[in-house]
C-alpha cells in the first residue's frame, strides 16, 4: 500500500503577483510562442502596452504614438496625460491597480482587469516606465517584475505622457523575435479603429482618415470589388462592406472596444445574421445565406460596456447587452444594418444590382454544384474511416477548453516515411496529419468544381472543415511540412496556390506556415547539434572541435521520429505565409502560376542563384 500523502498548512503557498503570473503566463497572455503567429506571446505584451495608450487617445489626449523596436528591446511613448507620479510602481506591480476601474474614465476602455502592464511588467527580464506630467517626472525599473530602481524628478523639460521600455524574458519566450509584418498589421489595425491617431513605428507613420473604409480598401484590391465600399457608422459602430469579384470565402475583419477579435463572437454572428435579413427584405427574396455572403470581404467595430471576452487575450467577444440602456448586441446590430444599409441601398441602385447579380450568380453555381458537393461529402467520409489520410488530434474547435482551438495544428505532407515520422513524434493531443499522395493538381484559374472532384483537395477541405465557412476551421496552424529540396518546394507552392484561389482568408488570418526542419546533424561523443542553415553548422563545427559527425538530411522521411520530436515540439520553427500589400492574390497567382513571362524567368534566375551559393557553401 503506498504511503498516505499528507496535506496540511505546509502545502499550502501563496504566490505573489509575479510569480503567479510567471509560473501561469498562458492565463494572462495566451500562447507563449516564438513570434511566428501574430497571437504569440511577444506580440500581446505589446498589444497590453498600446492598448494604455490607446485609451489616452480615446479620452482626448495624446494624438500620437512612438513604437520602436531594435532586436529584442521595445519602447513605447505616448503623450497622454501620463501616470499620476505617486502610482507609478503600483500601475505596473499590483493586482487590481489602475484607472479603468473608474468607469467615468474609461466607460469603454479596451480592458478592465488592471493585469496589462503588470503581465508585460513580470514576464520582461527588463523593464522601464517613465511618466512625466505638470513639468514633472517619475520613473521605475524593473527585472522580471522585482523593482530595481525608481526616481523623481520636480523639474523637466520633457513633454507630458508616458513612456514604456521592455524586453521579453528569453527564459519562457525562446528564440523570440518579432517580425515587423505582425507589428505593422497590429499597428495598422490601431489607426482604422482611432481615425486622427498617427502611430510612428521604426519611423514608418501609420494614419487612417476613414476608419474601417481604409482597412478594406487595403484588404481587396479595386479592381476585384464588386461594388465601391460600403460605409456606415454611429457612435458605437462601424462596418465596412464589399463583395470580390473572384473569392469564394467570406471575410470578416471584426473588432470589439478596440481588440481583433479573430475568432469573432457576438458582434460578428450578429452582423452576419443582420445582412441576410436586410438583404432578402430589400429585394423581397428569400435568397439562401450562403449566397448573400458569398465572396463577401468585410469589417465590423463596435463598442459595449465593460465588456466579457472569452479569454485573457480577448480574440473573441462573448458580451450579450451593450451596456447601459442600450439593447443587446443582437438587437443593436440588426437594427442599425437593417436601417442603414437599406437606406445606402436604396441610395446607391447600381450597387443592389450588382450585389443581386452576384447572388443569382451564386445560387446557381450552388446549384450547379449540389450533386457534386453530395458526393464528395460521402466520399470524404469513406477516405477518413477507411484510407486514414487525416490522423487527427483530441483538441477541436468544439472542445469545452475556451483556448483549445489555439493550441492545434494541422502537418500536411506528402509520402508514407515522412508522414510516418510525424505521425509517432507529434504530441496526439494537439497535432493532426494529413498525408498528400504525390504532387496536388496545379488549382490557378480553375473554378470551385475542382475542389470536389479532386481526391486530395475535397479531402483537405473535409479535414479543415472549412467548405462553408472559415469560422468553423478545425485548427488554429496549418502547416505545410515537405522535404527541402525541388520536389518539395514545388509540392509547397501548389498547395499555397489551392489556398489563395479557394481559401485566400486563411491566409490573410494567418493560418497558413512552412515547417522549416534542420538541414544538417552535428555531433560528437558528448553533444549533438541540429542546423538550419549553414552559418549554424559553421558554428557547430567550431563549437564541437575536431572532426565531428556530419549528416545531411535530403528528406523529412530519413528523420527518426525519435529525432523528429525535437523540430515540432517547444522548439519549432516556422515560417509563416504572408501576403505582399503592395500585389493584389490575382497578381500574385498570376505572377507565380500564370504563363511565363520575362518578369518570371528573371524572378527565377535572381533567385537560382541564390540558391546555388548556398547549395556551394554546403
Amino acid at each position: 500500500m503506498s504511503e498516505e500523502v499528507k496535506y496540511t498548512e505546509d502545502n499550502i503557498r501563496s504566490l505573489d503577483w509575479k510569480e503567479h503570473i510567471r509560473m501561469r503566463p498562458g492565463m494572462y497572455i495566451g500562447k507563449l510562442g516564438d513570434g511566428s503567429s501574430a497571437d504569440d506571446g511577444i506580440y500581446i505584451l505589446l498589444k497590453e502596452v498600446i492598448d494604455n495608450s490607446i485609451d489616452e487617445f480615446v479620452m482626448g489626449t495624446g494624438k500620437s504614438i512612438e513604437v520602436s523596436i531594435q532586436g529584442e528591446r521595445v519602447i513605447v511613448r505616448d503623450y497622454g496625460r501620463g501616470i499620476p507620479l505617486g502610482k507609478v510602481v503600483d500601475v505596473v506591480s499590483k493586482m487590481n491597480t489602475g484607472g479603468k476601474y473608474d468607469s467615468k474614465a474609461f466607460k469603454k476602455s479596451v480592458g478592465l482587469n488592471g493585469v496589462g502592464t503588470k503581465a508585460v511588467n513580470a514576464l520582461s527580464t527588463y523593464f522601464r516606465v517613465e511618466s512625466t506630467r505638470d513639468g514633472k517626472s517619475a520613473s521605475a525599473e524593473f527585472e522580471r517584475g522585482e523593482l530595481t530602481n525608481q526616481e523623481r524628478l520636480d523639474e523637466t523639460s520633457r513633454r507630458k505622457g508616458t513612456k514604456i521600455t521592455f524586453i521579453p524574458d528569453d527564459e519562457i519566450f525562446k528564440n523570440f523575435k518579432f517580425r515587423p509584418e505582425y507589428v505593422a498589421r497590429m499597428l495598422k489595425y490601431y489607426v482604422y479603429l482611432n481615425p486622427g491617431l498617427s502611430i510612428i513605428y521604426n519611423g514608418e507613420k501609420f494614419f487612417s482618415e476613414n476608419g474601417l473604409k481604409d482597412l478594406l480598401g487595403e484588404t481587396i484590391n479595386e479592381s476585384d470589388r464588386l461594388y465601391p465600399i460600403i460605409h456606415l457608422r454611429s457612435e458605437d459602430i462601424e462596418v465596412a462592406i464589399t463583395h470580390s469579384k473572384t473569392q469564394y470565402s467570406e471575410e470578416y475583419h471584426s473588432f470589439a472596444n478596440g481588440q481583433n477579435t479573430t475568432q469573432g463572437g457576438t458582434h460578428q454572428a450578429a452582423f452576419r445574421e443582420a445582412i441576410v435579413k436586410t438583404i432578402r427584405e430589400f429585394y423581397g427574396k428569400n435568397y439562401e445565406a450562403s449566397d448573400i455572403r458569398k465572396s463577401i470581404v468585410s469589417a465590423i467595430a463596435i463598442k459595449v460596456m465593460e465588456p466579457v471576452f472569452e479569454s485573457q487575450t480577448k480574440t473573441k467577444l462573448g458580451s450579450t447587452d451593450m451596456g447601459g440602456d442600450l439593447p443587446t448586441v443582437r438587437t443593436f446590430i440588426n437594427d442599425f444594418i437593417g436601417t442603414q444599409l437599406d437606406n445606402y441601398l436604396h441610395k446607391n441602385p447600381e450597387t443592389a444590382d450588382a450585389l443581386q447579380r452576384k447572388i443569382i450568380q451564386a445560387e446557381r453555381e450552388r446549384k450547379e454544384l449540389s450533386g457534386i458537393r453530395k458526393l464528395a461529402k460521402d466520399r470524404a467520409k469513406k477516405a477518413n474511416l477507411h484510407n486514414k489520410k487525416l490522423r487527427d488530434c483530441r483538441v477541436h474547435l468544439n472542445d469545452t477548453k475556451k483556448d483549445a482551438y489555439l493550441d492545434s495544428t494541422l502537418f500536411i505532407t506528402e509520402g508514407d516515411s515522412a508522414s510516418g515520422s510525424i505521425t509517432k513524434s507529434r504530441n496526439v493531443n494537439t497535432q493532426a496529419v494529413f498525408s498528400l499522395r504525390g504532387k496536388p493538381l496545379n488549382s490557378y484559374n480553375m473554378s470551385k468544381k475542382i475542389v470536389y472532384e479532386n481526391e486530395e483537395f475535397n479531402l483537405l477541405q473535409a479535414a479543415l472543415n472549412i467548405e462553408d465557412s472559415m469560422e468553423d476551421l478545425r485548427y488554429n496552424k496549418i502547416v505545410i511540412a515537405t522535404d527541402a529540396d525541388v520536389d518539395g518546394m514545388h509540392i509547397r507552392l501548389l498547395l499555397i496556390t489551392f489556398f489563395l484561389q479557394f481559401f485566400p482568408e486563411l491566409i490573410k488570418k494567418g493560418h497558413l506556415y512552412i515547417l522549416q526542419t534542420p538541414l544538417f546533424r552535428v555531433r560528437n561523443k558528448k553533444e549533438t547539434r541540429y542546423c538550419y542553415t549553414p552559418e549554424e553548422r559553421a558554428e557547430a563545427l567550431e563549437a564541437l572541435g575536431k572532426n565531428p559527425e556530419i549528416t545531411r538530411f535530403k528528406g523529412l522521411g530519413e528523420i527518426s521520429p525519435d529525432e523528429f520530436v525535437h523540430f515540432i515540439g517547444e522548439d519549432i520553427r516556422l515560417d509563416p505565409i504572408m501576403l505582399d500589400d503592395n500585389m493584389s492574390i490575382e497578381e500574385l497567382l498570376n505572377f507565380y502560376m500564370g504563363k511565363n513571362t520575362p518578369d518570371r524567368q528573371e524572378f527565377i534566375i535572381d533567385n537560382l542563384k541564390v540558391e546555388l551559393d548556398v547549395v556551394e557553401e554546403q
